[in-house]
């Protein structure tokens, strides 16, 4: 939703994120020792996602899938806001930045809320494998009373309680950190000055762990949980456009054009 849905508390305190990044980049992307620290750069913005967030996101996610980065964990520059989810100003494609529905993400994602999550922030939110939020932050999915909809957020159904999932999408209240963690949307609720500190534990945790079990353990899971009509529709787009944009398909038309037997090479 827009940076208009949600207000910013007051009494948000400052997390500590190591190595800072003074980049005016829309999207920052850390590693160190195997871990990836994606932050949503725009604070003066509250991190609303315009398109050059949802580009920068998902090179991000391209980049941690086929780096050395084992775990990534993603968060939102400045105490204010993890995102105030969709620029309505410059609206950008949501799914196409969602790990495992626009941009194939086979390793473990943290999200590290500081501040407020709204909207789209919820749809990546439930898209990451484990979250951590402040104790300050705030949720807010405003959908229903604003009158709009992109159906992406319905497979929060699948990931938790029904009953939790509807109150979150048909009341549209806010909700704050230690509500969120009640309903499984949130692993941890700690100090604002102890949020990355505690996602960087869990991501050290993983490093450690076997990357091909915890690749092929996400995988399972991801067959196991239901999926909404819109991350179908999501899925199902995404592996159109690799074949629209092949090199193969050029080729196919040209040879086609040509009266000859196309030269294959599969990419």
């Amino acid at each position: 939703m827009s940076v208009s849905a949600g207000r910013p508390h007051p009494n948000h305190a400052p997390h500590t994120r190591e190595n800072a990044v003074t980049s005016k980049d829309a999207v920052t992307y850390e590693s160190r020792d195997q871990i990836a620290v994606i932050t949503m750069n725009r604070p003066e913005k509250l991190n609303a996602i315009n398109k050059a967030v949802e580009q920068g996101m998902t090179a991000a996610f391209r980049r941690f899938e086929t780096g050395d980065d084992r775990v990534a964990i993603v968060t939102g520059a400045g105490p204010k806001s993890f995102t105030a989810g969709a620029d309505l100003k410059d609206q950008p494609e949501l799914w196409k930045m969602m790990p495992g529905v626009g941009v194939e993400v086979t390793k473990p994602v943290i999200a590290a809320v500081n501040g407020w999550c709204i909207g789209g922030g919820i749809v990546l939110v439930a898209f990451c494998d484990l979250c951590v939020a402040a104790e300050s932050a705030m949720f807010s999915y405003p959908e229903a009373k604003v009158g709009v909809t992109g159906g992406l957020i319905t497979s929060i159904a699948a990931r938790i309680p029904h009953k939790y999932a509807m109150e979150m999408l048909l009341v549209a209240e806010d909700f704050t950190a230690a509500r969120a963690q009640q309903m499984g949307f949130v692993n941890k609720v700690v100090p604002p000055a102890r949020l990355m500190e505690t996602a960087r534990d869990y991501a050290v945790k993983m490093v450690n762990n076997g990357p091909i079990v915890l690749a092929t353990l996400k995988k399972h899971v991801g067959q196991i949980l239901a999926k909404g009509p819109s991350e179908i529709s999501g899925l199902a787009r995404i592996d159109l456009e690799k074949v629209s944009k092949s090199e193969d398909r050029i080729e196919g038309i040209a040879a086609w054009r040509e009266k000859r037997r196309p030269n294959f090479k599969g990419r």
